[in-house]
């Protein structure tokens, strides 16, 4: 098949172009500085000969948006917003202009438009929209506005030939430098790896190579559309979640970090607390229900699995293993 990944250059777009190639697809990048074979220069907001490559093609899995590891500035939260609504748009355009549409279009979305919450999980049907949590960061909400409006262009788009898919995703994980897992991993092993305010918050996550294998089966599953969960089913307080971590790495202890400890290490790392903070208590339940079978399942498995990776991976002349499907 033919895949169009635009903004497929950042870690989860590595993730699917590795996975996909080696499965014989033909992957197409859309990015706005192409360095490589496969690559092809769009502006994220406006029609151009990109288009050309969306019709015909059989799957656009639109991955564009300003990355969330930043400091949450105005201007920063105002760049997020645009990047992800103007070329959810504009594919949408695209797709709409094509003689021979893709018939399926994956739209990423994200799992932070559900509630900060402890009591219950999230999932599609019962889920609860944050944005209106007491005792929250004002600014919180404007992650769930962003999510809502990304969801929103997408819905808005007029491809009635094109199934549609939002991908709410956690937390990818995977041992690819510069991700998330590669920067927890990093403050594990310095002896920073314990809870945060105390760890009760919730961390959703999915592992990449269930990522990659999610993606194929909304792909072949003609029947689902709309926003679909991409997250493990078990969820996990912070604290197990670094213990989980700290555990595959062979690292006794980490040190606890309070709320303000965080703020300064967040700035430390230009990124914002809401990553740390914010309980993201989120479940798969259309895949559940669909009969997806998660390979990892429990963060413990997880863990082990992507530090076995990991540390072959920082091997010298090691290049990043294909996933398999």
């Amino acid at each position: 098949m033919r895949f169009v990944l635009p903004g497929g250059t950042g870690q989860i777009g590595t993730i699917l172009e590795r996975a996909l190639t080696a499965a014989g697809h033909d992957v197409l990048i859309l990015t706005r500085r192409p360095t490589r074979e496969g690559e092809v220069c769009w502006d994220g907001a406006t029609l151009g000969r990109w288009a050309e490559l969306i019709d015909g093609s059989d799957v656009v899995v639109n991955l564009a948006g300003r990355s969330v590891s930043c400091r949450y500035t105005p201007a920063n939260l105002k760049t997020m917003m645009d990047s992800r609504v103007d070329s959810t748009r504009v594919v949408g355009e695209a797709i709409a202009a094509a003689a021979r549409p893709p018939r399926v279009w994956l739209q990423m979305s994200t799992a932070t438009v559900y509630s900060h919450r402890f009591d219950a999980a999230n999932d599609e049907a019962t889920g609860i929209a944050g944005g209106t949590e007491p005792g929250v960061p004002d600014y919180w909400s404007y992650s769930v506005e962003i999510a809502e409006n990304w969801e929103r262009a997408q819905e808005r788009a007029d491809t009635p030939h094109t199934r549609k898919v939002a991908l709410r995703s956690a937390m990818v994980m995977s041992p690819d430098r510069g991700g998330v897992f590669d920067v927890l991993s990093r403050l594990t092993r310095l002896g920073l790896g314990g809870p945060v305010a105390g760890g009760a918050q919730y961390v959703s996550w999915i592992h990449d190579q269930d990522f990659v294998r999610a993606v194929e089966f909304l792909v072949d599953r003609d029947d689902l559309a709309g926003p679909v969960n991409l997250t493990a089913p078990a969820p996990l307080p912070q604290r197990a979640f670094m213990r989980g971590l700290r555990s595959a790495w062979g690292v006794p202890a980490g040190l606890p970090a309070t709320r303000w400890m965080a703020e300064l290490g967040a700035f430390a790392l230009r990124s914002d607390t809401e990553l740390l903070l914010k309980s993201r208590r989120v479940v798969p339940g259309r895949l559940r229900d669909a009969g997806f079978a998660f390979r990892y399942a429990e963060w413990p498995q997880a863990a082990d699995d992507l530090v076995q990776r990991a540390r072959i991976t920082r091997r010298p002349g090691v290049t990043p293993v294909p996933l398999a499907s």
